[in-house]
């Protein structure tokens, strides 16, 4: 692939494609090829004049040594990225806007006004249809208002006022249409599975496969925590699934033997084997776009408040034509008053800034499913934190393995990783990714394995009992010892890291030491969301009070709380929020659940727990924290656009309605400012909430 550099200054570079023609298909996957690569900071591709501009982070030779490798054949580019990227709907709507624009201002210049007047009339038995429907349907509406204004022009044989009024409508519901699907498109997007592994049954064993490897037919298992991939039928097993990520209830369903499931919901409790019936992933993204599409998630309670307070204030925009009317006996001033309405700009500008307060925090990597979070994080007060993976690193690493048998650490460890690879949390990440870095691999030793939530894990090797887990899960739960004549060595464990316990026929075999460095920016984050207006915040985890306590001082949270279990965690934000606190709770892990259920907005770290990606509202990257100020600040933004937006529509359109009962300007005037300002607004409501 040949490329040529038009401009260039520093981390910045502007390629120029040589080919005739790019389609849309090669500019995805050029975009995506780009976006992949470790040092490409950001990437857009422009289709139309076969250019692409890149930041880059990595050396300008290393970027150029990446180009002249590139082809579009050579890339293996999931189906989803070029299916559903948007690029083509977004050509469309470019092409669709353009030509109205063209086609109105065409025909007012070159049609004859005979013929021009025809066309009105034409045009607008479709709006006056609306409105007389909405009267049918015993409803006072802004169709009723647009009938009506348009009505009145033809009648008066004022036909360029009723053109006006209709192309202006016309190109406010073409942008609308437009960045609604562009913004629940990219919503959707950030929603679909991103799933690379799954476990496949073969010859009553697991093996991890590719997910891109699954055929239809091909059976799969899933473990508790675990998000279905595909649609599917259950062939064995028992369990609860959570359908909130398709059809928005969040109480669990009841699935067994010969029952349906399907891909994107998660296996709350229980096991299952199923055999899948659908593999294509664009299913899931199909799913996601009606779910988005069809459920009132998506509305903040500003815009409910903006929709509803349009609908009344049409009776009132007629019955103030009306009245002015009666009082001048001036059709031309009464008709000025019906060429403006509140209803227009309120119920257009408040989901586009809605719409795009999400869009903008995907370019954040936060995942919003829906307008009444951003409103709820703006007006938080609380914020709960759990601990691990969350305020500590995502990604605690094994330090040590002290044995209590007669066994060596890697092979103590190489039988914890067999256990823990089945369960999605950070601290068996830790010893999964230590096991491999030192190549012990091992085939599956043990029988079926049970998770017990926030506790540990219990399975059987060789027909003994093997338990791992937390300290009050070995040591209470499943009264286990420590070897007699180990005391001392137990009494001595290092402190300074968190532990994990095994035990084998109720003996502990081993401890797992476990650092968990608390991440470097958590104590500016909790200083910056204090500065953002957050009076609590409070850090919750099941780990001992000693290491709570230190990392409570280090980050600087108001309140802790140690060994708490899941039901503790979300009994806290229920009492919070009967206390009339709005509450955010922040977590990875299955554990955090339910208090990520319970609260106003529940926000999960991206490489955490799928059953926690899937139960929150919003997620953000595992990498940095500090996105959650971003969070904060997206979301006070929106609701001053929001207010602000408010305070323009009732200004402007007050003053076109005062210049108009004063005779200062015509019907047609009016009509065009009302409309113009309704577009200028909403165009602004498009505009970045933060600056860069």
């Amino acid at each position: 692939m040949k490329f040529c550099i038009k401009s260039e200054s520093g981390g910045r570079m502007r390629i120029h494609a040589v080919q005739k023609r790019m389609t849309y298909e090669q500019a995805d996957i050029l975009e995506y090829t780009l976006q992949k690569f470790g040092g490409v900071a950001s990437v857009k591709v422009y289709d139309r004049t076969c250019d692409a501009v890149i930041y880059y982070t990595c050396s300008r030779n290393c970027m150029i040594e990446f180009l002249r490798g590139f082809s579009y054949a050579g890339v293996d580019v999931p189906d989803t990225v070029v299916a559903n990227s948007g690029r083509a709907m977004n050509a469309e709507y470019q092409e669709q806007l353009v030509g109205k624009i063209m086609y109105h201002y065409a025909r007012k210049w070159l049609l004859p006004a005979p013929l021009r007047a025809c066309y009105t009339i034409a045009s607008s038995l479709k709006f006056i249809a609306e409105g007389i429907k909405c009267l049918w349907n015993r409803k006072i509406e802004v169709p009723v208002l647009d009938a009506t204004a348009i009505g009145v022009s033809i009648v008066r044989g004022d036909f360029d006022t009723a053109g006006s009024v209709m192309f202006l409508l016309g190109i406010g519901e073409l942008l609308e249409e437009w960045t609604h699907k562009k913004s629940v498109g990219n919503l959707a997007r950030s929603m679909s599975l991103n799933i690379g592994k799954v476990w496949l049954a073969n010859s009553g064993t697991e093996v991890l496969a590719d997910a891109d490897t699954i055929q239809q037919g091909d059976r799969i298992v899933i473990h508790m925590g675990n998000v279905i991939p595909f649609d599917s039928v259950v062939v064995s097993g028992d369990g609860m699934v959570n359908q909130a990520s398709l059809t928005g209830e969040a109480v669990p369903v009841h699935r067994k033997e010969g029952d349906s499931v399907y891909a994107g919901t998660v296996l709350e409790e229980g096991e299952l084997t199923v055999r899948v019936t659908t593999v294509g992933r664009g299913s899931r993204y199909e799913k996601v776009v009606a779910m988005i599409e069809e459920s009132e998630k998506l509305k903040s309670g500003l815009e409910g408040k903006a929709e509803h307070l349009a609908d009344r204030l049409v009776p009132w925009t007629l019955g103030g034509t009306a009245l002015t009317w009666l009082l001048t006996r001036n059709v031309t001033k009464a008709l000025s008053v019906l060429m403006v309405d509140f209803s227009c700009a309120l119920k257009m500008a408040m989901p586009i800034s809605v719409l795009y307060a999400i869009h903008e925090a995907g370019t954040h990597d936060l995942t919003v499913k829906g307008g009444k979070y951003l409103e709820a994080v703006a007006d938080a007060d609380t914020i709960v934190f759990d601990k691990t993976g969350t305020l500590t690193k995502a990604k605690p690493t094994v330090v040590d393995v002290v044995p209590f048998i007669d066994e060596t650490p890697d092979n103590l460890l190489r039988l914890a990783a067999c256990l823990e690879e089945h369960f999605p949390h950070s601290m068996a990440k830790a010893v999964i990714n230590a096991a491999q870095a030192k190549g012990l691999e091992h085939e599956e030793m043990h029988t079926k394995v049970e998770y017990v939530v926030a506790h540990g894990i219990s399975s059987s090797v060789d027909g003994k009992k093997v338990v791992i887990g937390s300290y009050h899960f070995v040591f209470e739960d499943e009264q286990c010892v420590v070897p007699e004549g180990k005391e001392e060595l137990f009494a001595k464990l290092p402190e300074e890291y968190s532990h994990l316990y095994m035990a084998i026929e109720n003996k502990l075999a081993a401890v797992i030491c476990i650092q968990d460095p608390v991440r470097r920016e958590a104590a500016d984050v909790i200083a910056a969301l204090h500065k953002a207006g957050f009076s609590h915040i409070v850090m919750m985890t099941g780990d001992s009070e000693r290491t709570a306590r230190a990392i409570a001082a280090k980050v600087g949270v108001d309140e802790y709380y140690a060994e708490v279990l899941p039901e503790d965690k979300a009994k806290f934000v229920e009492e919070r929020r009967k206390a009339g606190h709005k509450v955010i709770m922040i977590g990875d892990g299955i554990n955090d659940s339910p208090a990520l259920s319970a609260a106003d907005a529940g926000i999960a770290i991206s490489d955490g727990a799928e059953i926690a990606r899937e139960i929150a509202d919003i997620t953000v990257s595992g990498d940095d924290l500090a996105q959650i100020v971003t969070l904060r600040n997206i979301s006070s933004a929106l609701m001053k656009r929001i207010h602000w937006n408010y305070k323009k529509i009732v200004g402007i359109n007050s003053a076109l309605i005062g210049l108009g009962v004063l005779g200062v300007i015509q019907p047609a005037t009016s009509a065009l400012l009302h409309n113009t300002s309704t577009i200028l607004i909403s165009l602004n409501s498009m505009k970045k909430l933060l600056d860069d």
